[in-house]
């Protein structure tokens, strides 16, 4: 099936597609480094939760071949100048789309190309899958123009690489490296240029062909566990599979497993 464009959020600077059962939702200002404003976080948070309707799993990228270099820094002054009030929906707005993310069912795979910087950064830690290109380049910038971060970093690099990295990396804006990435915990498999597009495309098509009622029950597990103590995400496990194997539909693939087994006999 060919992709259909569908801008579901209405406005081009979010653009959506669907190809069987893989969503992309590409930034699309690229001629700014996708950098995220009033505008884009409010349309981004909308995609993200109309694909997961539609969409077994959503590839989250940027147009241009950079993820985001973070908040458009043109937009922040003119919102500045008009006061505190002023400046609150370019960062709720992209807090809330970055918060989606954890809040629906699909799996989001993060495909992370040339700069992802400050709230680029933040975007990609919110991800539930990052695969990145192998010449990305990668930082959460914000202490180098003076600025704290409003996406998200303090909370979320400290519980993905520790307290001690985290700091460091916030409070220097030191760059990371593709493999930096893969090595800290922020990626999962650093991708070659030559290939970079075709193993996203592969990666989420093997994601898509998968249960999604378990996938998304798995990663509500992982998501409420985060937030509760060891005891009881194992007691919500336990519930959660029960539930899971009693449904009907969910023995398919065990069917399936035993008969391959049994043909082998």
């Amino acid at each position: 099936m060919s992709a259909t464009n569908d801008v579901s959020s209405g406005s081009s600077v979010i653009e959506t597609s669907l190809d069987d059962r893989v969503g992309t939702i590409t930034l699309n200002r690229p001629e700014a480094m996708n950098a995220i404003t009033v505008e884009l976080g409010d349309a981004l948070e909308k995609a993200i939760r109309d694909l997961a309707t539609r969409a077994d799993v959503i590839v989250l990228r940027g147009a241009g071949g950079n993820f985001s270099v973070g908040g458009d820094f043109g937009e922040l002054q003119r919102l500045r100048a008009a006061g505190h009030e002023a400046m609150a929906p370019l960062f709720g707005n992209f807090a809330r789309a970055c918060a989606a993310i954890a809040e629906i069912d699909v799996p989001v795979i993060a495909a992370v190309e040339g700069y992802a910087m400050a709230g680029g950064f933040e975007l990609m830690l919110s991800a539930d899958i990052v695969l990145v290109h192998e010449n990305a380049k990668l930082a959460d910038t914000h202490s180098n123009h003076g600025m704290v971060p409003g996406g998200g970093s303090t909370q979320r690099l400290p519980r993905l690489v520790g307290q001690q990295r985290a700091l460091a990396h916030i409070l220097t804006g030191d760059r990371l490296s593709a493999a930096d990435a893969v090595a800290w915990g922020l990626a999962y498999r650093a991708l070659p240029a030559a290939t970079f597009d075709a193993e996203v495309s592969e990666f989420a098509g093997r994601l898509a062909a998968k249960d999604r009622a378990a996938l998304a029950r798995t990663k509500r597990l992982v998501y409420a566990g985060l937030e509760s103590t060891l005891s009881e995400g194992v007691e919500s496990e336990l519930h959660t599979v029960l539930d899971h194997l009693s449904e009907s539909a969910s023995g398919a693939g065990i069917d399936a497993f035993t008969a391959r087994k049994g043909s082998h006999r």
